[in-house]
């Protein structure tokens, strides 16, 4: 069964790049983008996050935060943050549960191969812990731009 709008978003705690222990209920009261993606230092997953990092004040000033999950080592994600100057959290899903609960841990074709990876998706999580909205449809560059214009028309 999907992840759907109006349903209660799965809870986690997850190693941050600093290898401390993040909890998505703790941040009731913000709307939280819960962002997925392959994997740290990719030209896509790059390019993505240099978005959100180049819009956190409009961001900050939505009362959003950003929570970035790929089934990296918490010690490649320091070695992302610190090398893109990232100013969001980054967890570290290394079993890829939290990716399943999410259902974007799939089966991917790439170049003739099949295997099982992140597909590249969003969710914004409302201040009552609740999905809001589902990004499912975008470029890397551009994902950013999706998100606030979402935000901004509400």
């Amino acid at each position: 069964m999907a992840i759907e709008v109006g349903q209660v978003a799965p809870d986690f705690t997850l190693l941050d790049q600093n290898s401390n222990p993040v909890t998505l209920s703790e941040f009731k009261g913000k709307k939280v983008l819960v962002y997925f993606y392959p994997r740290a230092s990719t030209p896509g997953c790059t390019v993505q996050a240099q978005g959100l990092r180049d819009t956190k004040a409009e961001l900050d000033a939505l009362n959003v935060v950003v929570l970035g999950i790929s089934p990296d080592t918490p010690k490649k994600l320091t070695n992302f943050t610190n090398k893109q100057e990232l100013n969001f959290t980054l967890l570290a899903d290394e079993d890829h549960l939290v990716c399943e609960k999410y259902q974007v841990w799939q089966l991917k074709k790439f170049m003739g191969r099949e295997n099982m990876g992140v597909v590249r998706t969003s969710f914004l999580v409302d201040e009552s812990g609740n999905i809001e909205h589902v990004f499912n449809k975008f470029k890397t560059k551009n994902h950013h731009e999706v998100v606030l214009d979402f935000l901004q028309s509400q």
